[in-house]
């Protein structure tokens, strides 16, 4: 009796949609149209401008994004963690540093901070091809998410209790990666970067992968302190890509 009620509600279904059709030539023919609009983007950030900025042509720059507790519209925030922290201190630093901040209940959005380093390039002296990008956490996510959305900007990425989507490595193997996690990561496990390591050297990538044993979900505040993170980034000059262009691969 299910069956047969379910059968009959479909030949009615048919009977429905063909008449409607039948009534209304025109319903379904479609069109060429055309959105022409501009989407405007509006982000606080702290800058960091070394000293010497006037003695050098361009400067390499470090896009910093933090994590998910320093979101919203009160800018003392972001300099809880990171090289924001650090600057705050006094240290000085041989980048641009630009740390934006993430709108309340909101994640990074790539096109967002895409237009912001486009207005920095027009404001400042930017070298394009020593575009650097680290995150925290929901940064370090949004770091891999960057490098997917635009694998042909960046220079290099330093990732730190972060992840993403395995197939979006296919499109940046060619950018250096120095990843960071906390073995005992409860919020973030260490496998969210393991995966994305692994398939990055699977697509002939040469990422790096530092696990601090002891460490739970801060594993930023050693990272952030070690000098040689920043002597790796300066290292870095933007390549070539050498990605499948097609994510749905």
């Amino acid at each position: 009796m299910r069956f047969t009620s379910f059968w009959v509600s479909g030949i009615l279904m048919i009977s429905f949609c063909g008449n409607l059709s039948a009534a209304n030539p025109k319903a379904s023919k479609q069109r060429a149209s055309e959105l022409n609009t501009q989407v405007r983007v509006q982000m606080n950030y702290l800058l960091y401008i070394p000293q010497d900025y006037e003695q050098q042509e361009s400067w390499p720059l470090l896009l910093f994004l933090h994590g998910g507790g320093e979101r919203g519209d009160d800018l003392e925030l972001v300099k809880m963690h990171g090289p924001p922290k650090l600057i705050a201190a006094g240290k000085q630093f041989p980048f641009i540093v630009v740390s934006p901040q993430c709108a309340k209940d909101r994640f990074w959005e790539p096109i967002e901070l895409l237009a912001l380093l486009d207005d920095l390039k027009r404001r400042y002296k930017v070298d394009p091809d020593r575009i650097y990008v680290t995150g925290l956490s929901m940064g370090g996510f949004g770091s891999w998410r960057l490098a997917a959305y635009a694998p042909n900007r960046l220079a290099a990425i330093a990732p730190i209790c972060g992840g993403g989507e395995k197939h979006w490595c296919k499109l940046f193997p060619h950018l250096p990666v120095w990843a960071f996690h906390g073995a005992k990561d409860p919020g973030v496990p260490l496998a969210r970067s393991q995966e994305m390591i692994d398939e990055l050297k699977k697509r002939g990538g040469e990422p790096n992968l530092t696990i601090y044993p002891e460490a739970e979900h801060d594993s930023w505040t050693e990272t952030y302190n070690n000098p040689q993170l920043y002597e790796w980034l300066l290292a870095q000059k933007r390549k070539p890509a050498t990605g499948d262009a097609n994510p749905d691969n």
